[in-house]
């Protein structure tokens, strides 16, 4: 299995930025996908998921209104869309894939190499 992220970058405070997943050697339409991230200095925390459909979605408050996850099944790729991007929001962002509940934010079982976010203030 093999989880790619990119899209990362320099932003300022109030700026946008698009991540990708590109997911292979897994059935991808049979998976819940999640964006985790991990700031320095802090535990790696849940961001958002998504369920094998893409028709629903579950995020954490801090990111709830300005975050939004989609998926592209025939492209077996998901997408983080960041807007409103705050300085709290620096972290090394990664995709994870897993089975089960898509609210659930335990349990993923799959995980990719993590793309950079800065946001300067």
């Amino acid at each position: 299995v093999q989880l790619q992220a990119s899209g990362g970058g320099l932003v300022q405070t109030g700026g946008s930025l698009r991540l990708t997943c590109a997911a292979s050697g897994i059935t991808f339409s049979n998976y819940v996908m999640g964006w985790f991230r991990q700031a320095p200095g802090k535990e790696r925390e849940f961001v958002a998921s998504i369920n094998r459909s893409g028709d629903s979605t579950y995020y954490t408050d801090s990111v709830k209104g300005r975050f939004t996850i989609s998926r592209d099944n025939a492209k077996n790729t998901v997408y983080l869309q960041m807007n409103s991007l705050k300085p709290a929001d620096t972290a090394v962002y990664s995709c994870a894939v897993k089975l089960g509940s898509f609210w659930d934010a335990t349990g993923y079982k799959y995980w990719g190499q993590g793309t950079l976010v800065t946001v300067s203030s």
